[in-house]
């Protein structure tokens, strides 16, 4: 199993991809559209074009993990960005998302962010 601790970026593909791809292809999305390494441990997520199915591909050192789901209803409520490839979120955010809720809605408590 793999887990997302604090180090762990997500980083979310703002285009939709073709679903049928598995360890390889989304292993080359990762590389080489969004620039990234992917056995760096961090997790990939991407979404079709209709946002009604996503897969995650993570490296847990010792292999490559992909996950997919499908929504039954309603669609997932993606990031949209101009002119960048990818965006990052919050592990909660991503819990949100994955779990049908409007995560863009959702704001950070005054005294919940840390000062950097």
């Amino acid at each position: 199993m793999f887990g997302l601790g604090p180090a762990t970026r997500i980083y979310i593909a703002v285009e939709g991809v073709d679903m049928r791809k598995g360890f390889d292809g989304l292993h080359g999305l990762v590389r080489d559209h969004l620039g990234e390494d992917p056995l760096s441990g961090h997790l990939f997520l991407f979404t079709n074009k209709t946002k009604t199915r996503l897969k995650a591909l993570v490296w847990d050192g010792s292999g490559l993990w992909v996950c997919a789901k499908r929504l039954e209803k309603g669609r997932f409520r993606w990031p949209e960005a101009d002119h960048v490839r990818s965006v990052t979120m919050r592990a909660e955010e991503l819990a949100m998302l994955v779990n049908g809720l409007d995560w863009k809605q959702t704001e950070l408590r005054a005294w919940y962010r840390k000062n950097s």
